[in-house]
C-alpha cells in the first residue's frame, strides 16, 4: 500500500506496519491509523503519521530518553482496552510542539501515547501522577541532565 506523508513524500507500507488508535486521538477521534516513522536512524524523534489524512503527522519522542524515571501507570480498564496485563508490558511516545530555538519544545508527559506492542493498538491516555504535565521544555530536562551529571562527577573525585 502506499499513502502520501507530510514530511517524507509517497511512502510504501504494509498492514503489518499500521498502529490502530480505536478511540483515536485527543482531539482527533476520526483518526485512527498511523504510521510511526523515525527522522533518522537515532530513532530519538519520530513522525505519528495518518494513513487518512497526508497533511497530519505528530512529532514524538521516548519519554524515557528525556527523563530515565518515568514509569506511567495506567489504570486498570486502559490495560484491559490495550490487552496488556501490566504498564510496563507497553512502549510510550510523547507528543511535542517543536519550536525555535529547539530547547523551547513542549513535551507533553502527562498524556502519553501508549501502544501494545503485539497488537499495534494503542490509546493516548492521561497519567494519575501529578510529577508531569502537559507542557515541559526541552531545557528542563537538559538542565536535570547537567546537574545529574555534575553530581555524578562530584562523587568520583
Amino acid at each position: 500500500m502506499k499513502t502520501k506523508t507530510k514530511y517524507f513524500g509517497e511512502i510504501e507500507y504494509t498492514k503489518d506496519e499500521l498502529i490502530s488508535f480505536p478511540t483515536g486521538l485527543f482531539g482527533f477521534e476520526d483518526e485512527q491509523s498511523f504510521l510511526l516513522l523515525p527522522f533518522s536512524d537515532e530513532g530519538t524523534l519520530l513522525s505519528l503519521q495518518s494513513v487518512r489524512t497526508p497533511q497530519l503527522a505528530f512529532t514524538l519522542m521516548h519519554p524515557f530518553t528525556l527523563a530515565p524515571d518515568y514509569a506511567p501507570v495506567l489504570r486498570e480498564e486502559e490495560l484491559k482496552a490495550l490487552a496488556a496485563e501490566k504498564s510496563e508490558d507497553l512502549y510510550y511516545y510523547v507528543m511535542c510542539t517543536v519550536k525555535e530555538p529547539v530547547s523551547e519544545t513542549m513535551v507533553n508527559m502527562r498524556c502519553p501515547l501508549a501502544i501494545n506492542p503485539d497488537t499495534r493498538e494503542g490509546m493516548q491516555v492521561i497519567l494519575d501522577d501529578e510529577t508531569w504535565e502537559m507542557r515541559h521544555r526541552l531545557a528542563e530536562f537538559e538542565r536535570e541532565q547537567n546537574e545529574e551529571d555534575g553530581k555524578q562527577e562530584e562523587t568520583s573525585c
